[in-house]
């Protein structure tokens, strides 16, 4: 998921990668750099979303050498939706690119399954966001602190992670700002604790 901030955005994964109900790695990083202040969030099939990735970092790269500067949000955004709408029948990627640029500041682009590009000022996505919507509905403000936002996008992927069983791991978020970013990760047995049942 990610939420913009005055400011930039924050972005938030949990680590685990299932094949079938079977957890392959507890501990993946579905936060991947495109640029120096552009990141993406990856759902969906791994390999597909990793090469996307690789594709859209080697694009922006090239793109910010004939600029001779940083790429725009937009731009990695519009790359991503290009590469997941021309091949919608071979892909099963859904993607969320966000970062800061000089032009918007901080921005999130959604490109789910089919390759739809939307800004929206909160995204979430994967298979975990189906039991959180109506929580990130009630619990998202306009204008929040990047503080505030960190505590939601925490306690919204606590809640996926407690009841999606291929949603799990640790938590990784990412803060992206015009001064760079800060990386930083809650481990599983500090993840925050809501109700579990009797």
């Amino acid at each position: 998921m990610a939420v913009e901030f005055d400011g930039g955005v924050v972005m938030g994964a949990d680590s685990r990668t299932t094949t079938g109900s079977y957890i392959a790695n507890r501990v993946s990083d579905k936060i991947t750099e495109l640029t120096d202040k552009i990141w993406i969030c990856r759902s969906g099939s791994a390999a597909d979303t990793q090469a996307i990735s690789d594709y859209l970092k080697y694009y922006l790269a090239m793109h910010s050498v004939e600029l001779n500067e940083e790429p725009l949000v937009r731009t990695a955004a519009a790359l991503g939706q290009q590469m997941c709408y021309s091949n919608k029948n071979a892909v099963q990627a859904g993607l969320i690119v966000a970062g800061w640029d000089r032009a918007k500041g901080g921005q999130v682009y959604n490109i789910p399954l089919g390759g739809t590009l939307v800004r929206q000022p909160f995204s979430i996505g994967g298979s975990g966001s189906t039991y959180i919507y109506g929580y990130c509905d009630a619990h998202y403000k306009p204008g929040m602190s990047k503080e505030e936002c960190l505590t939601f996008v925490h306690n919204s992927l606590a809640l996926a992670m407690a009841r999606d069983g291929s949603s799990g791991g640790v938590i990784r978020t990412v803060v992206i700002t015009k001064d760079g970013i800060e990386r930083n990760m809650v481990p599983g047995n500090r993840l925050p604790i809501f109700y579990e049942g009797p």
